[in-house]
């Protein structure tokens, strides 16, 4: 029995079924993406911008820690060191304040009003930089610049009043017409030929009861107490003429007061940040907004709206984990507004490129956002070899129906121009300003002015160009001097 059972066990374990073997499996053949191209990086990169809040919410707290950032002021100072603490949270690298000399106007007590034939308070208010001063007086009126400068009238001891609108465009050509010469150098030709005073119609294209403030030339203690009056206070000043002309009332005499002082020299801040190249950080392109306002609103559109328009584009890139082959430099430019004494203007743009007069041959392009916030339509771009780019450009801006405008020759902003004339070429993403001079250098230049959506627009607008320069090897002709 035992026999038995040992040949049946013997048995059973022979019908068990060994497994084989298994072959050993081929290791996977690793496979290498292609790199994606760069004009499909900057698609993506513009869609994603287009959903992002960071830019409203940067000028969002700008103007409501800070509101108003007169150049030269402490609260410009304390914009400048809360705008260095947020780039540096939000991820940025070389973070810097950099200070230099102003040369300091701060406005003071204001007010004019009719004295006759008709007797009313008017709104305005003093251009920046005019004197302190007060004068009553007969008031000489002229509908134009030109016919200002065409006239032989007397106004020795009188005051000098201007009612020329502004063109309303959106381009803002209108704009540089009238600042340039009836802000910016009324005053000194009112007073070289004996006026006691100066007033102009605003540098604006509003029907609103704010008046638009703006830099005069430079003019010290020895200056006219100069006002831009609301728009319409200056038409009912235009109907007051045409009565006259009728025959219909009697000379205009106006009271006028302005309290503008001269402080002496103080300091203005430049705002500095980068995102590093991650081939070619020596290549700088450099973009931003300034940091400075006018001192009657909150310095929202002008240009809170700018520096984060311009930030928030590279930020974008941070966002989505995207690092560019060329340093992009962000920088909030302090003191834009103002003149300076003997004619210099834009004295962060200038600073800024002063300090970096051994490194500006390796800046590749400059570019600054100082219009607001509303759509980008346009952007021209300077001279290059690459035929290819401009096409590569047209196509990544053309779902924001942004074009490329091969005829016009970008020459920088104010802030930029110091770069440009140094040799530095510029790039212009140009916004449709129809309403833009409605609100700009207003007590109305508040955050409400700001629509997100067109400000997302200009975001995913700057990101995808600036993703465009920073990572092909396109490089742009010097302009010529």
């Amino acid at each position: 029995m035992k026999l038995k059972a040992l040949l049946l066990i013997s048995a059973a374990l022979g019908c068990v079924a060994v497994p084989a073997l298994a072959k050993p499996k081929a290791a996977p053949v690793k496979t290498v993406a292609a790199p994606e191209a760069v004009e499909v990086t900057a698609a993506r990169l513009r869609d994603a911008a287009l959903t992002s809040d960071v830019a409203y919410g940067f000028v969002s707290d700008l103007t409501t820690r800070v509101g108003a950032r007169p150049a030269g002021s402490e609260a410009e100072k304390r914009a400048a060191y809360w705008a260095a603490e947020e780039l540096k949270r939000l991820g940025f690298a070389n973070v810097k304040v950099e200070s230099f000399p102003l040369s300091l106007w701060v406005r003071g007590p204001e007010s004019i009003e009719i004295t006759a034939p008709f007797p009313q308070a008017l709104v305005g208010t003093a251009l920046g930089q005019s004197a302190a001063g007060e004068a009553e007086a007969e008031a000489v009126l002229f509908d134009t610049w030109q016919e200002f400068l065409d006239s032989k009238a007397d106004v020795t001891g009188k005051i000098v009043v201007l009612l020329q609108p502004m063109a309303r465009a959106s381009n803002g050509s209108g704009y540089g017409r009238l600042s340039g010469t009836i802000r910016g150098r009324g005053p000194l030709e009112a007073k070289k030929r004996g006026a006691v005073g100066f007033v102009m119609r605003s540098v604006g294209t509003d029907t609103h009861r704010f008046p638009h403030t703006g830099t005069t030339a430079w003019q010290g203690e020895g200056g006219l107490p100069s006002i831009a009056l609301s728009v319409p206070d200056a038409e009912a000043i235009s109907r007051i003429k045409r009565l006259q002309a009728e025959g219909k009332a009697g000379p205009l005499r106006l009271k006028m007061k302005t309290g503008g002082s001269f402080p002496g020299v103080g300091e203005s801040h430049n705002v500095v940040a980068d995102l590093i190249g991650s081939e070619h950080p020596e290549e700088v392109i450099v973009v931003g907004g300034h940091l400075d306002s006018w001192d009657l609103g909150t310095g929202a559109i002008d240009d809170g709206a700018g520096m984060a328009i311009t930030m928030g584009a590279v930020k974008a890139m941070m966002d989505q984990g995207l690092k560019p082959k060329r340093t992009i430099r962000v920088v909030f430019w302090g003191s834009e507004e103002v003149n300076q004494p003997g004619g210099n203007h834009s004295a962060g743009g200038a600073a800024f490129a002063k300090a970096r007069e051994g490194e500006l041959a390796q800046y590749v392009v400059a570019g600054e956002s100082d219009f607001g916030a509303d759509k980008v339509y346009a952007i021209s771009l300077p001279e290059t070899d690459d035929k290819t780019f401009a096409v590569k450009v047209a196509n990544v801006l053309a779902p924001l129906s942004i074009y490329v405008d091969a005829t016009a020759k970008p020459g920088g902003g104010a802030d930029t121009a110091p770069l440009h004339e140094a040799g530095v070429p510029a790039i212009d993403l140009k916004q449709d300003g129809y309403d833009y001079f409605d609100v700009h250098h207003t007590a109305d230049d508040v955050l409400n002015r700001i629509d997100p959506a067109q400000m997302q627009q200009n975001v995913a607008a700057w990101a995808a160009t600036l993703w465009l320069i920073a990572n092909t090897d396109v490089t742009f002709k010097a302009p010529a001097k």
